[in-house]
């Protein structure tokens, strides 16, 4: 037990880290009982983690995004962004970016003191998801990478999914810059080493649970550190056949909703 503010409270039972795209909402409709769960789970006693490949929002409007769709809020709830794992590892690198991604990758890198150039002068090149990419903006980062800047990416997943099926994602603009520089990214999202530091600082409690609906990343993070893997039917997986032994999850689920009933086991 802990004191704080004249209150006692209990320790967290563990973390569940959530990803959010095909999880916990697909677009702007949330995974039908999301928000009881999520509410289920907070008030249970673990503390939720919120990690996600997007690099497209902020922290505070992923949150914001969360309470909209689902009607869940809660003041513990933390967040973890490929932007934010991304910023982290090009910060303590670098000085001048160059950025193919929107407004939420630029006010994430620029919180992390990089500025953000349109030139020459770049010593490092971000991708993340640009919806309003162009063939000039391809090019220009191309030509920077092959000039000596550093390449990174926010993540690499080739879709994200839809209410109308997958879209072309974050991967699917890195590898056209990789295929035109000649040059492989660094990539900092899940399940890869900057993201799963920040996930790692945002733990309480002992038992960690992840909850995802894509293996390559979220499963294969999951086994990667040794915490409990939870595949929810949802997203972008809908079938466990589709699953390679290396990400196999501890447990499949067909959405979140299930999620508390499976926790009080």
């Amino acid at each position: 037990m802990t004191q704080t503010d004249g209150k006692t409270s209990r320790e967290p039972l563990g973390t569940i880290v959530f990803d959010l795209d095909g999880v916990v909402y697909v677009d702007a409709r949330a995974v039908p009982g999301a928000g009881t769960a999520l509410s289920a789970i907070d008030e249970a006693g673990w503390h939720i983690v919120f990690a996600t490949n997007n690099s497209t929002r902020t922290p505070a409007t992923v949150l914001e995004n969360i309470e909209v769709r689902t009607g869940f809020t809660s003041p513990t709830a933390d967040v973890v962004t490929s932007a934010m794992a991304a910023a982290s590892w090009a910060s303590a690198r670098h000085k001048r970016v160059f950025v193919v991604g929107e407004p939420g990758l630029v006010q994430t890198l620029e919180a992390a003191d990089l500025e953000i150039v349109q030139d020459t002068t770049a010593d490092c090149v971000v991708v993340g998801l640009d919806r309003g990419i162009s063939y000039e903006k391809i090019d220009f980062a191309s030509r920077l990478i092959r000039g000596g800047a550093s390449f990174i990416a926010t993540n690499t997943d080739a879709t994200f999914p839809t209410q109308t099926g997958p879209a072309p994602g974050a991967g699917s603009i890195v590898s056209a810059i990789a295929t035109a520089s000649g040059v492989d990214p660094l990539a900092c999202g899940k399940p890869h080493v900057p993201m799963l530091t920040l996930v790692r600082e945002m733990l309480r409690g002992d038992s960690v649970w992840v909850i995802g609906d894509r293996p390559e990343t979220d499963l294969a993070m999951a086994r990667r550190a040794g915490w409990h893997a939870v595949l929810v039917m949802t997203g972008v997986t809908t079938a466990s056949t589709e699953i390679t032994p290396d990400h196999a999850p501890h447990h499949v689920l067909a959405s979140i909703a299930e999620l508390p009933s499976l926790l009080s086991e």
